[in-house]
Parts: C-alpha cells; structure tokens; sequence
C-alpha cells in the first residue's frame, strides 16, 4: 500500500471537496472542475514537500486548478471549432470561398443566408422556416450581407498588401 504523508492526507481530506467547489462555481462545468481539482492535487502530492511549507498550499492548489481548468476548456472549444468544421467539410454543402467565411457568421444569419441562396427560399418561406416575421428575415438578411462585405473587403484588402 501506498505510504502517504498524513499531512497531505489531513490537507486533502479537508481542502479537495472545497477546492472541486471553487472549481464548479468558477467554471461550471462539474466535469471539468472535478479533473481540474483532482490534478491539482496529483501535483500537490508529488511537490508536497515544498508544497506542505508554503504559507498558502490551499492558494497554491487553487491557482493550479484553475489553470488546469482553463487549458482543458480552451483545449475542449478549439476542438469544437475543429469538429465543426470537419463536420460541414464531410456532407456535401455549398462549395466556393464564399462559404467559408458565411460559416463565421452568427447562427440565425447563417441559417438565413444558407435558406435563401442554397434552398432559394423567399423572405416568407424562410420566416416561415425560421418562425420570424419577414422583416426580421429582411434585416437578418441585410446585417448578414453587410457583415461578409464588410469581411470580404477586409480580406481583399490583405491579399492585395501581401
């Protein structure tokens, strides 16, 4: 059996459900918070020589989770960006550049746009489609054209300094 300083053992049993507390209410996430609080504690045990002597081990932990935390929520949205784009490249959608940067557009525009162009619906249908008025499809529709020209100038922009 492992022999654990029973310090750490006394630490751990008091601070680990405060610090996955800390963790939740920081984050919300109960997953993450929980491998978040559960590292810092591996790192705690194995550095607790030093660790144990500091003035603030309970700071210490903190400050470690919470970075655990944050790398693995950036990690977690990096890869959402990654599967969806994966997942729009895998089924057949509309081809071209212009696609691409429609993509980034807010939902509710990007679904307006992909209704009117890709399934040529009119304003009514796709009010319909969307359960909005017409005139919210309209003024959908024209913040989500100025939003791409605005991107696109931007865009020709660059190409034409490089």
């Amino acid at each position: 059996m492992l022999n654990i300083d029973r310090s750490f053992d006394t630490w751990y049993q008091a601070f680990h459900p405060q610090l996955t507390a800390t963790l939740v209410a920081s984050f919300g996430d109960v997953g993450v918070a929980r491998d978040a609080a559960d590292e810092a504690c591996v790192r705690a045990f194995e550095r607790w020589e030093s660790v144990g002597d500091m003035a603030s081990p309970n700071g210490w932990a903190v400050r470690v989770g919470m970075n655990v935390a944050k790398r693995r929520l950036r990690r977690r949205a990096v890869e959402m960006r990654i599967l969806n784009r994966s997942a729009i490249d895998d089924v057949a959608g509309p081809a071209g550049e212009l696609w691409y940067v429609v993509r980034d557009l807010p939902t509710r525009q990007r679904q307006a746009v992909a209704l009117r162009h890709v399934t040529q619906m009119t304003e009514a249908e796709i009010a319909d489609v969307m359960g909005i008025s017409r005139g919210g499809v309209s003024s959908t529709l024209r913040a989500a054209y100025a939003a791409l020209k605005i991107e696109l100038t931007h865009e020709q922009g660059q190409a034409s300094h490089a």
